[in-house]
């Protein structure tokens, strides 16, 4: 079942056109990439779902319900443009924002003290937000987010402002988080991230969706159909089923070459017709990264 259904979305800022009728639909338990350059509207559909700002037209599901005020005790938002209050103190502050959840005081107290117990930050509890790191800040952004325990965590670029180690460190939480039964969708420039990350994709680029689907899906729909071989002796001559793209002398009497099948066939078949031609040493298939794909397909939006 999805936990969030968006249908239709559209959005307009004056002479400029935010969302154009984007839908999405989001399966419980995943972790959802809302990938797009710069302005393409992946800030502007979280705010609509986190009810900051209303659409023009459209509707968004919960769960099957349609968004209500209630639906905020099972959203966590970390809005990009981070919301900390810089003279308040770290407990205070996570404390206020655990309530405005729904949690008790004492309750609150409890979980706040195991987070930054888990994050090695508990002699934290009575420093200001503004005498920390901008790290140091987001690690409690993070905390204020997840607290309440949401089934609908929504980050968007998470990644920004942390060293290597603290953003391996929210990785793990993120997929922690999931293993317990939540729902992340996240949005980020950081292609790594998506890797590793990402069951489902959705891309949006100026206004519009142009593709979705699960990270599988997408890589296969993209791939090249090209391998890599590394092989004795140069390949002089291939069937009609095989391409020669490009061969390189790496060793002496060892090359490296690339060679595309035709569509409908099996890597098995290349396999065996290469070792009736040469000695293969190493086998691989080019899978395109959603680097790759997000790149090529922005050009080509961009080209249109």
């Amino acid at each position: 079942m999805e936990i969030l259904q968006v249908e239709q979305i559209s959005k307009r800022y004056s002479n400029h056109q935010a969302l154009t009728d984007i839908s999405l639909s989001v399966p419980k338990q995943c972790i959802f990439g809302l990938l797009g350059p710069n302005g393409a509207g992946k800030t502007t559909l979280l705010r609509i779902i986190n009810q900051i700002i209303n659409a023009d037209s459209g509707a968004i599901f919960i769960e099957g319900e349609k968004l209500k005020p209630g639906h905020i005790e099972i959203i966590g938002y970390l809005p990009e443009e981070r919301g900390l209050y810089k003279k308040m103190k770290v407990g205070e502050q996570l404390v206020y924002f655990a309530e405005l959840k729904g949690l008790s005081a004492p309750v609150a107290k409890q979980k706040i003290k195991a987070w930054l117990k888990k994050f090695d930050i508990s002699d934290w509890w009575n420093k200001k937000l503004e005498d920390l790191s901008k790290g140091m800040a987001q690690k409690i952004q993070f905390i204020c987010t997840v607290i309440h325990e949401p089934r609908l965590i929504i980050l968007d670029e998470p990644f920004t402002g942390f060293d290597p180690v603290n953003a391996n460190l929210i990785k793990n939480e993120i997929l922690e988080l999931r293993e317990k039964g939540a729902t992340i969708i996240f949005s980020t420039h950081r292609m790594e991230s998506v890797e590793e990350l990402c069951d489902q994709i959705a891309l949006i680029d100026h206004s519009k969706k142009i593709l979705d689907g699960t990270k599988k899906e997408i890589k296969e729909r993209f791939k090249s159909h090209t391998f890599n071989v590394i092989h004795k002796g140069a390949i002089t001559s291939l069937n009609g089923n095989f391409e020669l793209i490009k061969q390189e002398n790496i060793e002496v009497d060892e090359y490296e070459s690339t060679i595309k099948i035709a569509s409908g066939l099996s890597p098995n078949e290349l396999l065996k017709s290469l070792v009736n031609h040469t000695e293969v040493y190493g086998f691989s298939e080019n899978i395109p990264t959603m680097n790759d794909i997000f790149i090529s397909i922005v050009k080509e939006e961009n080209n249109e």
